[in-house]
């Protein structure tokens, strides 16, 4: 058997949106489960609607995902002069043909079809002519009159249609430059393409895309056509549905393996296994157990998944995701705890890491109260307030044991419970009333803070008692 060699085949005409990340992520699944070859090739021939931007995003969202390609990125309009060979070729051979019907009579032909309700296609005018004419023209591909197109999709089973009901398609435009489906065979023959993944919107390219190979002497690739992705209204992922686009999970705050995870899940199944990793998709993955229904997806499940990873996850990994998010909020983390400790002290508080990076930024900035803060403390509370930052100043050792001592005997001899007098202190170091145990947020806000900001709170409060 061949070496297994599939491909992911973006057109840059926008971000990596979650239908193209979880095709990816089948394909690199297959070639890696086969010890195979997963290549990305950049489908940009639309010059008009390709850009640069696009290109980045979509490697950006691949690095970021970590489904790291073997071959690539090959870009198709770096390959025109291939394109212009083959397409000499099959001319040479009597495979297609120079079309110089004029856009207007194309439209009327369209237009007079669709009156008597039939299926709008070229009817074949200039399909045997001998002598090349002036003017301009387009190339089209010469397709079978009769006879079946044949092929068993790896996902659907055996599939058929009839050479009847395709034209002759378009391979390369009046200027010169291929179509879709002509580039996609070439590069699918040339990288030696053993299994094509992709979305059930090409099935309808594909027997036009096999009679191309077939007329070049070449073995079509084996398909599998993954079903749609659609909201939790029932209609297809968009814009409307909340984010679609990759990098915008990763603005949001969600870790990339949660993001596999949940995507793999979105079409494909292992019994009734929720959780896997990426050692185990890869042992596990087949395409046959890809469903043949569309999938729907949903945010809360996702969210879910997400909080799992954060929390039984190495804290050190992701440490590394939360170091990005802190940057994007311009929270600078030099100085303050390290962020394995943040971590582990808000994973099983935060659904995501957005979420963990905003709810931390008192590990490492000054807090300022609100008068509406100012409402949690009460005259009763102050003197313990002082004993405790009295205390805390002569700790030898600054541990959650003896943090945790201070806070509990100054509540007892104060007659309060340890909760009245620990938010209060939460309040005046943090600036919110959510925190991890109050001990441990002061551990890692460390005792020069912790000291500071609650003298500056009492300065601020009740100056009086302090002079």
């Amino acid at each position: 058997m061949a070496t297994v060699r599939t491909r992911f085949a973006p057109s840059p005409t926008g971000y990596l949106h979650i239908g193209g990340a979880r095709t990816a992520l089948y394909c690199w699944l297959y070639a890696r489960k086969t010890k195979g070859t997963f290549i990305l090739r950049i489908e940009d021939t639309d010059l008009e609607r390709s850009t640069p931007e696009s290109v980045q995003a979509i490697l950006d969202g691949m690095a970021w995902l970590n489904l790291h390609y073997d071959e690539g990125p090959y870009y198709q309009t770096q390959r025109f002069d291939r394109y212009r060979e083959v397409i000499q070729q099959m001319l040479n051979s009597g495979t297609a043909y120079r079309c110089y019907c004029s856009k207007e009579r194309l439209e009327q032909l369209r237009e007079n079809q669709m009156a008597r309700k039939e299926k709008p296609r070229y009817d074949g005018t200039c399909r045997n002519l001998m002598e090349p004419r002036e003017g301009p023209c387009v190339i089209r591909f010469k397709n079978p009159l009769d006879g079946m197109v044949e092929f068993n999709d790896l996902i659907r089973g055996r599939l058929s249609f009839a050479n009847s009901e395709l034209d002759d398609l378009i391979i390369a435009r009046s200027d010169g430059t291929p179509t879709y489906n002509f580039t996609v065979v070439v590069d699918d023959w040339d990288m030696k393409i053993t299994h094509v993944i992709r979305g059930d919107d090409h099935i309808n390219n594909t027997p036009r895309q096999i009679n191309i190979l077939c007329a070049l002497g070449a073995t079509p690739p084996l398909y599998s056509h993954v079903p749609m992705i659609l909201g939790c209204d029932g209609k297809r992922l968009s814009k409307r549905h909340g984010a679609v686009s990759v990098l915008q999970y990763r603005e949001d705050g969600f870790l990339p393996e949660a993001l596999l995870n949940y995507l793999v899940r979105l079409g494909w199944s292992h019994g009734d296994q929720e959780i896997f990793s990426i050692n185990e998709l890869i042992d596990l993955f087949e395409i046959k157990n890809i469903n043949r229904a569309p999938a729907a997806f949903s945010q809360e499940k996702l969210i879910w998944l997400n909080q799992h990873y954060m929390k039984t996850s190495d804290p050190e990994h992701v440490a590394k995701e939360l170091a990005w998010h802190m940057e994007q909020l311009g929270i600078h983390t030099e100085h303050g705890p390290p962020l394995t400790e943040i971590v582990r002290a808000q994973a099983e508080r935060t659904k995501t890491l957005r979420e963990m990076a905003e709810r931390s930024r008192y590990f490492y900035e000054s807090v300022r109260l609100s008068d509406e803060m100012k409402s949690h403390f009460s005259p009763e509370i102050m003197p313990a307030l002082m004993m405790v930052k009295s205390r805390l100043e002569k700790l030898s050792v600054w541990s959650k044991e003896l943090i945790h001592e201070v806070l509990a005997s100054t509540a007892e001899i104060h007659g309060l419970k340890l909760g009245k007098l620990a938010q209060p202190i939460r309040v005046a170091i943090t600036g919110g009333t959510v925190s991890p145990p109050i001990d441990m947020t002061m551990v890692l806000i460390g005792r020069e803070q912790v000291i500071q900001r609650l003298n500056s709170f009492l300065m601020l409060t009740t100056p009086h008692l302090l002079q």
